[in-house]
């Protein structure tokens, strides 16, 4: 049996993106890795992040926000910062091998009303979604 490689995503309020991208890469290649997802402070998983998962078939109504204390001790072999704040405020993510940043704007930001704001969610889980498929396809095949 092979040992699944540890991937954490960490952003600020792990309340989207790295919620939304623990999902996909959980969905896309489960078989590989193992994943995690925690902020720089805790919040509340986003109900539109949520919902738009639930759009392409992915679940995450069950998880929770964390924040990277909770991984204190816990080793990785990647941790991925998904947002500019968090990477400024862990560059480096104790416990992981090797940390890169890939940033993706935050669809919480997005002004206009309730449809506008949720193809900003949309959009950002497409984007995270091609850079999984892109990033961890090539390297589960490695």
């Amino acid at each position: 049996m092979t040992t699944k490689i540890r991937v954490l995503f960490v952003c600020t309020a792990n309340a989207a993106r790295s919620q939304m991208a623990e999902g996909l890469l959980r969905a896309k290649y489960g078989d590989r890795y193992e994943v995690f997802s925690a902020g720089t402070r805790l919040a509340k998983v986003s109900t539109r992040a949520i919902a738009v998962m639930q759009e392409i078939g992915i679940d995450i109504s069950h998880h929770r926000s964390k924040t990277i204390d909770e991984f204190r001790g816990t080793s990785f072999d990647l941790a991925v910062t998904l947002c500019d704040n968090a990477h400024v405020a862990c560059p480096y993510i104790p416990g992981s091998k090797k940390t890169i940043h890939h940033g993706f704007s935050d669809p919480h930001l997005m002004p206009g009303t309730d449809e506008t704001i949720l193809d900003g969610y949309r959009r950002v889980r497409d984007e995270i979604a091609d850079w999984i498929n892109g990033e961890f396809g090539t390297l589960s095949q490695k």
